[in-house]
């Protein structure tokens, strides 16, 4: 597992590596794992609609080919993006996604944040508000996209839109809890914990 730390780097630009990135690999291609944070960018997963955009102010609008509905991303949040062939991993989509709950899951608990996930909506959350996203797209039987962990950002962009495309759903962020955590803290916390799942 390659583990590259991106920095902030624009959504669209990240997007074409992604696919780039996918399209290329072979077999015996190393699955790497992106950590990275995206100026404010909304992004609608494939099946995205368009009601659920509300009021995007200045903020643009990504048509994406991930899984899932619209979300918003912002510095402050940190970005992992899951370049692996389960193929060879042996695993199948929702095995995937359950991990990467339980990831997240773990990596909130050192904080003393107690979350969790809920049935049939991916993603983690602390008493009903949603502090991670998850959307993935799989090819060839690799995938690409991720999680959105919410750090220390401004949530106000999220009002914009049916996060996820649930109506009026608070979300949180670890500053609300504890604010002395930094991205960088929480991005190394995520890179150990990840790689006790996938080694």
């Amino acid at each position: 597992m390659i583990i590259k730390n991106i920095g902030i780097k624009p959504y669209e630009t990240v997007w074409q590596d992604m696919k780039n990135f996918t399209l290329n690999r072979t077999s015996e291609t190393p699955d790497e794992l992106w950590l990275l944070e995206h100026p404010p960018v909304y992004t609608q997963g494939q099946a995205g609609k368009p009601e659920h955009v509300l009021n995007p102010a200045n903020i643009p609008i990504v048509q994406t080919d991930r899984g899932g509905q619209v979300t918003y991303h912002g510095p402050g949040q940190l970005v992992g993006y899951v370049l692996m062939d389960i193929k060879r991993q042996g695993i199948g989509i929702r095995t995937l996604v359950c991990r990467l709950e339980k990831i997240l899951i773990d990596v909130l608990k050192m904080y003393s944040i107690a979350a969790t996930c809920l049935e049939g909506a991916p993603g983690v959350y602390v008493d009903g508000a949603k502090i991670a996203s998850i959307g993935l797209r799989v090819k060839n039987g690799c995938t690409y996209h991720g999680i959105a962990l919410n750090i220390d950002m401004d949530l106000s962009p999220f009002k914009g839109i049916n996060p996820c495309g649930y109506s009026q759903l608070a979300m949180t962020q670890i500053n609300d809890f504890d604010d002395t955590v930094t991205l960088d803290d929480v991005a190394l916390q995520f890179q150990q914990t990840f790689l006790t799942y996938f080694n």
